[in-house]
């Protein structure tokens, strides 16, 4: 029989120490210790929360050119981008923040297929009504780029906000960052429970990724001044309301201490 002094070093096996069991030829242990909270408080709209900072995770969802550059997609069909641009400066201050308390950024951006072959007629009909126009995949003539199309220009998160070596990159193709995507799993991984959320457009892609995460049992807050639409107020408005009456919670960056 080994010695204890003999037995091997058990080695970490998993992408994240959250998320990772300790393994040798003897034996495996599948505990995952979890560590002691590190919380912090947070005054949201409706009531104060307390929230685990080790189990809380930012996504940002489509600050991309397509929806926030003047040369973008939005903008060549006559969209005014002001308001998708408005959540740049609160998140270059609050997303530093959350990188030195230990949060993950999770930066969740269409990027179709070139060849579209995951999207369906319908969803490309809600950007292409005629045919005619210039929906996903297609080229813009002032670019040449391809609209929403992983690895191209218009896909690509806008210069002020450079994301940080260390940040998460998941591509969406469905208004829900959720749908066929890995981000569920990447959030297991990393052992999250607390969602919060920013970026555009506020009624559409951040909301429905927020209601998914809802419903597969993330707790989540939509960080209010890091979220935008280009949409009529009545629908920022009702977005506002929806979160805080059915999904989770509002509250602004300034109002996290940490």
């Amino acid at each position: 029989m080994t010695e204890p002094s003999q037995m091997p070093e058990p080695i970490a096996l998993g992408a994240t120490p959250a998320g990772s069991w300790r393994v040798s030829s003897a034996a495996v242990d599948l505990t995952r210790p979890a560590g002691p909270p590190r919380v912090a408080h947070v005054h949201a709209d409706t009531k104060d929360l307390s929230i685990d900072l080790r189990r809380t995770a930012m996504i940002v969802i489509d600050m991309q050119n397509d929806f926030c550059h003047a040369d973008g997609w939005l903008a060549s069909i006559g969209v005014d981008v002001t308001p998708a641009r408005a959540p740049i400066a609160p998140l270059q201050a609050f997303l530093p923040r959350l990188r030195v308390a230990g949060i993950p950024v999770i930066w969740v951006n269409w990027g179709a297929r070139p060849d579209r072959l995951n999207l369906s007629p319908a969803l490309l009909h809600v950007y292409n009504g005629d045919g005619r126009g210039h929906g996903i995949g297609d080229a813009l003539p002032k670019t040449g780029a391809p609209v929403l199309t992983e690895g191209s220009w218009g896909a690509a998160i806008v210069d002020e906000l450079s994301p940080d070596p260390r940040d998460i990159h998941v591509a969406k193709h469905r208004m829900s960052g959720f749908w066929d995507t890995p981000l569920d799993s990447i959030l297991r991984n990393l052992d999250v429970k607390t969602l919060l959320f920013g970026g555009v457009n506020a009624d559409q892609c951040v909301l429905h990724t927020l209601a998914d995460a809802n419903f597969l049992g993330y707790d989540t807050i939509m960080v209010e001044d890091c979220s935008a639409t280009t949409s009529p107020d009545f629908c920022w408005q009702a977005t506002l309301y929806n979160v805080r009456q059915i999904f989770g919670f509002v509250a602004r960056s300034t109002a996290f201490e940490f």
